[in-house]
Order: C-alpha cells, then sequence, then structure tokens
C-alpha cells in the first residue's frame, strides 16, 4: 500500500462553495504512519483526509478494518468493471481503505445472468494486490425462494452445511482467492421482519428453520478447512445474536465477530432501541457494527427534494420494493428536516448523514458505495467532518419527531 504524502484538503471539490464548506470539516485523532500490516490505532496519511484513515479491530476477531468499508452491490448492473476497479484505486490507494464487502448475490438486483459478476470485478483488481493488505468480507446467501440460480441443485438457498460449503467454494473462485476474512450470514434462515417489514408477526413463523447450532458447526468447518477466518451475521436481530454467541460459548464452536445491519438518520431505532446497542457491546458480546445504508438509498443526500432531478438511472429506481420504504411521507419530511439540520451546521446532507454515523461509538465500519468516483470521493471526505453537540442536539430533536419513519406506513 503506498503511503500519498499530505497535500491541499480542497482535491475532488467541484467548486470553492463545497470546498469552503469541507474546510469545516476536521476530526482530532493520534496519528501513527501505516505500514504494511495494520494494527487498531493506525492511521494512513491520505490526501484530502485531514487527520487521515483510522483503523479499529473488528469486534471480537483479530481483524484490523478503516473505519469505511468499500461496498460493492452496484458492481456488474450499475457499474462496469473498469468503473469497479477505479473506485477500488480510488478508496484503497488514494484513501487508505483496506475494508471490502460483497455478496455471493452481488449484484443486485440479484438475478441468475449477473450473479457473480462482483466478485470477478473485484478478483480482476485483487491479482495486482497483496492479498494481506486487504479484508475481504462476503456473505452467503439466508432462506429465499427466488436466489436457486445460486445453487447447483437450483433449490431455494437456505443456510444449511451444504449451502454454506458451496456458497463459499464458488465465492473463492470468483474472487480468486483462498481465503475470506469474513464471512457473513446474509440474512436469518428463520422467519423475521426484513428490510422495513415492520411488526413481528407470529403466523410467518416457520417449523423448519435451520438450528443455529447447525449454522454454527458448518461455519467451523469452513474455518477449519482455511477457506474463512472470521464469522458475523446480517439484517440479525438481539435473539439471533445472542443465540449465535451463546451456543459458540457452550459447544467450542467459532464466535461470530460483527453484525452488517442498516444503520442511518431515518434507520436507528432497530439499533439502538431494539436493543443491539447493549448485547453487541465490547462488555457483552463484542460484535462490531458495520453499518450499511447510511444514506438510506441516496435519499439523505437531499437529491431526491429537488424537483428536477431526474431518478430514473437512480438506486431507488432499482430497488423499488427494497428501499420504497426511504420514499414514504414520513421518511421524506425527515428528511427535509435533516436537511435543514445540515444547512444549519454548514454541512452538506451527505455531510451530515455519513458524518454522522462515521462518529457514532458503537460502528465499528460504515459502508459507503456509489455508482461513480467523484460520488465515492465525497462520500469518504464526510469522514473529516465533526458532530459538534450542538448538531448533535438538532439530529435528536428530528429524531424525536421521527422516530422510525421508514416502518411509519
Amino acid at each position: 500500500m503506498v503511503l500519498p504524502a499530505a497535500s491541499a484538503f480542497t482535491r475532488g471539490f467541484p467548486n470553492i462553495v463545497q470546498a469552503a464548506s469541507s474546510l469545516r470539516c476536521a476530526r482530532s485523532f493520534a496519528t501513527t504512519p501505516l505500514r504494511l500490516g495494520v494494527a487498531a490505532g493506525d492511521v494512513f496519511h491520505a490526501e484530502g483526509l485531514t487527520n487521515g484513515m483510522k483503523y479499529v479491530k473488528l469486534g471480537s476477531s483479530d481483524l484490523v478494518v478503516s473505519e469505511v468499508c468499500l461496498g460493492t452491490m452496484t458492481w456488474g448492473e450499475q457499474n462496469s468493471d473498469e468503473e469497479a476497479y477505479q473506485q477500488l484505486k480510488l478508496a484503497v490507494d488514494e484513501f487508505g481503505i483496506n475494508f471490502i464487502d460483497t455478496a455471493e448475490l452481488y449484484p443486485v438486483p440479484a438475478k441468475a445472468e449477473t450473479s457473480g459478476r462482483t466478485d470477478k470485478a473485484i478478483a480482476k483488481w485483487l491479482k495486482g494486490r497483496k492479498r494481506e493488505d486487504i479484508v475481504l468480507a462476503s456473505k452467503v446467501a439466508g432462506r429465499a425462494a427466488h436466489l436457486g440460480h445460486l445453487r447447483s441443485s437450483g433449490e431455494p438457498t437456505r443456510v444449511r452445511k451444504a449451502d454454506i460449503i458451496e456458497s463459499v467454494d464458488k465465492s473463492l473462485q470468483r474472487l480468486g482467492t483462498d481465503y475470506l476474512d469474513l464471512l457473513q450470514v446474509h440474512w436469518p434462515d428463520r422467519y423475521v421482519p426484513l428490510f422495513g417489514g415492520g411488526i413481528y408477526d407470529y403466523e410467518q413463523e416457520r417449523s423448519d428453520d435451520i438450528p443455529f447450532e447447525e449454522q454454527l458447526q458448518a461455519l467451523e468447518e469452513v474455518i477449519k478447512a482455511g477457506k474463512v477466518r472470521n464469522i458475523g451475521l446480517s439484517n440479525e436481530t438481539p435473539y439471533g445474536v445472542m443465540k449465535f454467541v451463546t451456543l459458540a460459548e457452550q459447544l467450542g464452536l467459532p464466535r461470530v465477530c460483527s453484525i452488517q445491519n442498516s444503520y442511518s438518520l431515518l434507520v436507528r431505532a432497530d439499533f439502538e432501541l431494539g436493543g443491539l446497542v447493549e448485547v453487541c457491546a465490547p462488555r457483552n458480546t463484542n460484535v462490531g457494527l458495520l453499518a450499511y445504508s447510511p444514506l438510506a438509498g441516496g435519499v439523505l443526500t437531499g437529491k431526491y427534494q429537488d424537483p428536477n432531478y431526474d431518478d430514473s438511472k437512480s438506486r431507488l429506481s432499482f430497488f423499488k420494493g427494497y428501499m420504497g420504504r426511504y420514499r414514504n411521507s414520513f421518511s421524506e419530511a425527515a428528511v427535509k428536516e435533516y436537511m435543514q439540520v445540515a444547512q444549519e451546521a454548514g454541512l452538506t446532507p451527505t455531510q451530515l448523514a455519513l458524518a454522522w454515523c462515521y462518529t457514532r461509538p458503537y460502528v465499528t465500519s460504515t459502508i459507503v458505495g456509489a455508482t461513480t468516483c467523484d460520488q465515492l470521493r465525497d462520500n469518504i471526505m464526510a469522514y473529516n467532518c465533526p458532530i459538534t453537540e450542538e448538531t448533535t442536539k438538532a439530529i435528536q430533536q428530528v429524531y424525536r419527531k421521527y422516530t422510525d419513519p421508514t416502518k411509519s406506513m
């Protein structure tokens, strides 16, 4: 990993107004020059990041990851291989991001004809890198009837032993590597309300859930085979986290070190009020939060508030069912108020939303994705922006008014 020299802070901003706004963004922490192989507390001195990119331990694991993680789900659908390559070059070489997140079902929306393109794009870039410099995370799909194309049998995906082994083997082949640093269960095999699904519905419970023990035993097998270093969860609940952790301790099985859940100014209540903050705390289970959708599918950028904005190629147009909750009347009203908070703080809406995530004490790493390098640069540059006590109070006022807007339908 090459260390860029420190230089002007305004690189990447299209006009002096945006540059001036961003000059107000600065974070303070001790810096240590980064060398190959990072340790918690190390900092990559990046051009444009006043205090560099900081690295932290991921939960109870031995992984050390950048506080910003590169998301990849658009590669192979909205982005070409070349665009993916340029995003990787920007994130890793210019900003010191060492953490990349993918999934076996990517790109999204998941289709047989595009399946695996994201991993293959990463593989092309990875060939010219030192594998040990990158923390590579992937995900095995949970129960889904429409993802049969991911399995050689054509059957619906589950989190059975055979599914996990096949998923890992195929992922490694596509990625051109012999191990994953982190394998996550993308969503539970059992019923849980997913993606803004609302109130728990007892009638949707099923009798054939794959037992937690079986999942852990299968995950142990791929770890012992040297194919996976660490395991984590995604879209999980407090009950699920505690079951996985408790059973691992009781049975001497691998322990989950992370949880990748949606977390943003619009989606806070599940994690903060639902018990996950306490469950995942370092003194309890020490499960690190990887926050995905910090911009709520782009809604928190404020661009959809512009009547002249063309959203025909936007992420929301691709995922109307999944991300439609971000455009309901309550969510839109909340976004308008957060935009006002950003303006009063001298920040763009994007800077406010991302800087807020970056500075939450229980977020280990925030996953950012983009369809252009300019968007990605701006998203990473928000790492510089402080969230003052005054701004925090203003955010909390909006939060009290719109505590869980994506489910208010």
